[in-house]
């Protein structure tokens, strides 16, 4: 999946609240929007992929800074995928 996260909002205590897309990264239709905020993403990133400390810090440092960050090719089993909403057929 391809991830891409958006600010949806002011941040006053810490945590920003967030648009998260999900896109499928083969390139098939799919795309869903999953309204969460930064702590909750990164927590959910640390625990369920294999994705290196460094990358999640600088993608949760690119959120704190105003950007639309994204994280391409992330694998996410189909728990997690049920656990946010998306889900598969």
């Amino acid at each position: 999946m391809n991830l891409i996260a958006r600010s949806s909002g002011d941040s006053s205590i810490g945590t920003i609240p967030l648009s998260l897309t999900l896109k499928p990264s083969c390139g098939l239709p799919g795309d869903y929007e999953f309204p969460t905020d930064s702590a909750a993403l990164i927590r959910l990133l640390r625990a369920q992929t294999d994705l290196p400390g460094t990358v999640l810090q600088h993608f949760e440092d690119d959120i704190r800074a105003g950007f639309n960050p994204r994280l391409l090719g992330v694998e996410l089993n189909d728990n997690v995928l049920e656990k946010i909403g998306y889900f598969i057929d």
